[in-house]
């Protein structure tokens, strides 16, 4: 437990952290300070395609393995299954409606890539090696949470507009996240380490200044989103801190059979505990259009968000280290 609770002070204090909580004081005090939304969404995109390329880089260097294909299995399995507890949850301790329950689930059972990102530094800055292939794992679980999501809502009418289907499996095949970040990877393993020594400014040295900037805008807009939390109640408050320890002490039995190490079993500690605020809202945009979106973001982006942020990511990283021996 000491040991958690001193990475939790290491990483409250690095500076993407506390630019993130600058972002939600001036959210909060309705400063003007604000992030242009072409420029949000550059960040973005850079720092897919850089974790993208650096995971793809490594893989190219150590070459592929039965671990990669073990991790992945995993998470695949994380993905379609975590759903079904958090609709549970929130059937039984909420008033949200069916299809609003099914689509706040799918966020929990899918990923979200910049916790990912921030949860990585964090692990090299506190010296847990993880694997590159680990990124290949946050691809692949983007997806199966949606499908299952879906079921979900499903069960008890007739599910999307099968007018809008085709439009959803382009949404979920072709979205814009997972493109960048599986074609940055694919990329990255194709150049290898000479692609890697090319890009190194541009994928490593920029990349903590790019990270600061894009957590002050979701600080931001995180510090809008707060007013939603009213609909939620306090129950539905406690499922945003909830769920998330419930996906990553999931993912920790996962690791610690298949073998990963405590840096690769942290990892898929966070994935696991993450909440997806951009593929999974795109998608439910348009599957379940009768469910409602200030719901399922004010959950997984004011409050499972700055959870696993400040709290979630360390508390994962040290469980894992004393579990599995790192």
């Amino acid at each position: 437990m000491s040991d958690a609770i001193g990475l939790a002070l290491i990483n409250l204090t690095t500076p993407a952290v506390l630019f993130f909580a600058l972002g939600i004081f001036a959210g909060v005090a309705r400063s003007d300070l604000s992030i242009p939304q072409a420029v949000a969404k550059g960040l973005a995109l850079y720092l897919m395609l850089a974790i993208g390329f650096k995971g793809g880089a490594a893989v190219a260097e150590v070459g592929l393995s039965y671990t990669l294909l073990l991790a992945a299995l995993a998470g695949v399995l994380l993905s379609f299954s975590l759903p079904v507890v958090a609709f549970a949850l929130l059937r039984a301790f909420t008033k949200v409606d069916r299809a609003t329950a099914a689509a706040s689930a799918a966020h929990y059972g899918s990923i979200s890539v910049v916790t990912f990102v921030a949860g990585s530094e964090f692990l090299t800055l506190t010296g847990l090696v993880w694997s590159g292939h680990m990124v290949a794992v946050l691809a692949i679980m983007e997806t199966p949470a949606i499908l299952t999501g879906l079921w979900l809502a499903g069960r008890a009418s007739k599910g999307p507009d099968p007018e809008a289907r085709p439009e959803l499996i382009r949404e979920v095949l072709l979205n814009g996240s997972v493109v960048l970040l599986i074609g940055a990877f694919l990329i990255g393993w194709a150049s290898g380490p000479s692609g890697m020594a090319r890009l190194d400014l541009f994928v490593n040295g920029l990349f903590q200044g790019f990270l600061c900037l894009f957590l002050l805008d979701m600080g931001l807009v995180a510090a809008r989103r707060l007013n939603g939390a009213r609909k939620l109640g306090w129950s539905g408050a406690a499922f945003g801190i909830v769920m998330p320890l419930i996906g990553a002490f999931a993912a920790l039995p996962l690791a610690w059979l298949i073998g990963m190490t405590p840096g690769d079993a942290a990892a898929l500690m966070i994935l696991s505990g993450s909440a997806s605020y951009i593929a999974v809202p795109a998608a439910m945009r348009i599957a379940l259009p009768e469910a409602d979106p200030s719901v399922y973001l004010t959950l997984s982006l004011a409050i499972t968000f700055p959870f696993n942020l400040t709290i979630g990511i360390p508390l994962y990283a040290g469980v894992a280290s004393a579990v599995l021996g790192g």
